[in-house]
């Protein structure tokens, strides 16, 4: 049979999937007709308000304003037009119609067989459909699997480092059983030639799925939604010529594989991935000369991201989760993994789990998400975001197959990623924006099974691990009305950084400041005010505070002479915050 050396020969050219839909009908009266001038005007009178924009700046400028560029310098507009359709280079749409299926996952490797099993029958008493289970040569899969119909309840199984040897001792435990569609082996599609071929030979003969290519391994490193695109190609080529060299029909051997991604809180790429995921496995296909009258569509699996959590205001997860699951279900995914909100502080409860399900299904049963298939097809931004995740993670797959380093690549994006998150441009709740120092964190065991991820937020969840031993004497300068606006975002920023403050309250001089600071208590102090208050008496009221044994001084605004550091809007949040706890040492 062809190998697919197509997958690397081959463009983007003749895209694969289906012609799109001819004819509309236009619902629009007369009334409700705008054109895009009417919403340039609209649009910027709003950032004209929020000073975003300036008077004498043109409407169109918005544009530029409000575009988003992901970390692969793809640009995601803020207004969807025709205009983006033109020029295209793939096409084709979800193949999933209903519910998703909504899998559980259960750690087994270090996790006692008999917990995991108490924790699986009762996923599946609460509505879970099938079961992702970590297992090791040492695991006991009969206890693990203990009361689960198998024959109603698909298995995918996840053995790393003995696939051959739980895949053997699965299929004993089934038995005669006629297993769930669905269920699958498991063998990771970066196994070894020996392993990976044993394991689809296993599953051919009992008719069930027998590979993962497992894209959330890069996701987890830090990867960008188009290297996890190439990444998954890539693995899933390599599948292909395995499996061919050892007599496996292309086609079939395609049969045997399913894909799991990382869905982030990043709606609109995480529902552009996805798509884009089935275009170009189409496309891979293609040229592997699979004929098309049996191209099998490219089954997804789909698991919330393990580094977009946070350790800090945990609840936050429950949000991320949903946007998450909400995407991948939109983006077509076959199955969806809800991850527990408080995974990243150890191994997650009955309640945690229970939520993690519920997310699911509050959205397939009570909002009605799966009822119309493909549901972003048509917008004009996603078709275009669509096409450029699946152009860029082509290029990425491309790379690798001539021998690029994919590590080198996801460190410039962690890198990236890492200076946005540090400037705050891509903020996270409750960790680096509106942070809760006196948050009691909920107690969870240690998870044996946790996976090795660097949170997004692990720097400042750092900061916070270990929290200054004292706090940042706040001046606020004037009434509160005056300098609440600074005072709240320099207790903010501070606060993300472990650093606490007390505050001078309402002041009407150099005096009522020094009146309120000890500097015993600590040696940094922060000016809070209007910029009107700043130019009146801050000259004055430095020195003093100098004076009064103030080691450091910070102003909430832009930099000005006779001061040490300064915090605004842009600063490098991480940068000024390991700056002031120094000085608090």
């Amino acid at each position: 049979m062809t190998q697919p050396q197509g997958a690397v020969e081959g463009g983007l050219d003749e895209p694969a999937g289906l012609e799109p839909e001819q004819g509309t009908l236009d619902l629009a009266g007369d009334g409700d007709r705008w054109t895009v001038q009417d919403w340039e005007q609209a649009a910027a009178a709003v950032l004209r308000k929020s000073r975003r924009l300036q008077d004498d700046d043109p409407d169109a400028a918005v544009w530029s304003r409000l575009t988003r560029t992901t970390l692969d310098g793809i640009e995601v507009t803020p207004l969807g037009t025709p205009a983006l359709l033109e020029g295209l280079q793939t096409q084709g749409r979800p193949t999933r119609v209903g519910p998703w299926d909504v899998r559980a996952h259960l750690g087994g490797t270090g996790v006692p067989a008999k917990q995991a099993n108490e924790e699986a029958l009762v996923d599946l008493d609460g509505g879970v459909v099938s079961l992702w289970v970590t297992a090791d040569a040492a695991t006991d899969l009969p206890a693990l699997l203990a009361g689960v119909l198998l024959d109603l309840a698909p298995v995918v199984l996840d053995a790393p480092t003995a696939p051959v040897a739980v895949a053997e001792a699965f299929l004993a435990h089934l038995g005669a059983t006629t297993p769930a569609e669905g269920t699958n082996l498991g063998a990771d599609g970066r196994a070894s030639e020996e392993d990976l071929v044993a394991v689809a030979r296993l599953a051919r003969e009992k008719g069930v799925l027998g590979v993962v290519v497992d894209a959330t391994v890069a996701h987890d490193l830090g990867a960008s939604d188009a290297q996890e695109l190439g990444y998954s190609m890539w693995v899933g080529a390599r599948v292909l010529r395995v499996l061919s060299a050892a007599g496996i029909d292309v086609a079939e051997a395609a049969r045997l594989v399913e894909f799991r991604y990382a869905a982030t809180d990043e709606q609109f790429p995480t529902i552009a991935k996805l798509r884009a995921a089935r275009r170009l496995w189409a496309r891979v296909l293609e040229l592997s000369e699979v004929p098309a009258d049996v191209l099998p569509a490219q089954r997804q699996h789909v698991v919330t991201s393990r580094p977009m959590m946070s350790k800090y205001d945990p609840y936050v997860n429950m949000l991320r989760t949903t946007v998450a699951a909400f995407s991948a279900g939109v983006g077509g995914a076959d199955a969806v993994t809800v991850l527990p909100f408080d995974s990243p502080l150890g191994r997650p409860d009955l309640f945690g789990r229970r939520i993690a399900r519920n997310t699911s299904h509050l959205l397939v049963d009570e909002a009605h998400v799966a009822k119309v298939a493909d549901p972003a097809g048509g917008s004009y931004a996603v078709e275009k975001l669509t096409d450029d995740l699946a152009v860029a993670g082509w290029d990425v797959l491309g790379r690798l197959e001539e021998g690029a380093s994919l590590d080198d690549a996801i460190a410039e994006t962690v890198a990236r990623r890492e200076r946005e998150i540090a400037t705050r441009k891509r903020p996270i709740t409750g960790l680096t924006e509106f942070p809760h120092l006196a948050e009691q964190l909920p107690e969870r065991a240690p998870d044996p099974a946790a996976a090795a991820v660097r949170r997004y937020g692990a720097a400042f969840e750092e900061l916070r691990d270990a929290p200054a031993a004292r706090p940042v004497f706040l001046a606020t300068l004037g009434p509160v009305a005056a300098h609440t606006a600074r005072a709240t975002f320099a207790t903010n920023l501070l606060a993300a950084g472990g650093i606490a403050v007390e505050v001078a309250g309402p002041t009407g001089s150099v005096a009522d400041v020094l009146a309120a600071y000890d500097a015993s208590t600590t040696p940094v102090v922060c000016l809070a005010g209007a910029d009107a208050t700043y130019d009146e008496w801050a000259d004055q009221l430095v020195p003093a505070l100098r004076e009064a044994g103030a080691r450091h001084v910070i102003v909430a605004g832009k930099p000005r002479d006779g001061v040490d550091d300064s915090c605004a809007m842009g600063v490098d949040a991480l940068a000024f915050l390991t700056r002031t706890r120094e000085q608090l040492q």
